[in-house]
């Protein structure tokens, strides 16, 4: 089992940016994929991106040239950094890891794009 915690949501005019941060315990943390899913208010859960161990990352279609995914693993810690915010993005985003074909989710935390 992998514990997550997310950070860094809260509201945000449209065109600006945030950077959500995902905490995640434990010595595997830099063996094991990690990924952001989002779900909207109405809507399933959806992937935003994936990145894998060595570094190799996969988007959406709906976020590419927006959204960067990134991995510290000296800090035990996975991040994704949106540009150009539009009001569709608003969303609860989760942060993910998959261990022995099992997801771990997190908590979740809000982000918000109103004017």
């Amino acid at each position: 089992q992998v514990q997550l915690v997310e950070s860094g949501g809260g509201l945000v005019q449209p065109g600006g940016s945030l950077r959500l941060s995902c905490a995640a315990s434990g010595s595997i943390f830099r063996i094991i994929p990690m990924g952001w899913y989002r779900q909207a208010p109405g809507k399933e859960r959806e992937l935003v991106a994936v990145i894998t161990s060595s570094g190799s990352t996969n988007y959406a279609d709906f976020v590419k040239g927006r959204f960067t995914i990134s991995r510290d693993n000296a800090k035990n810690t996975v991040y994704l950094q949106m540009n150009s915010l539009k009001p569709e993005d608003t969303a609860v985003y989760y942060c993910n890891a998959r261990r022995n074909g099992m997801d771990n989710w997190g908590k979740g935390t809000l982000v918000t794009v109103s004017s």
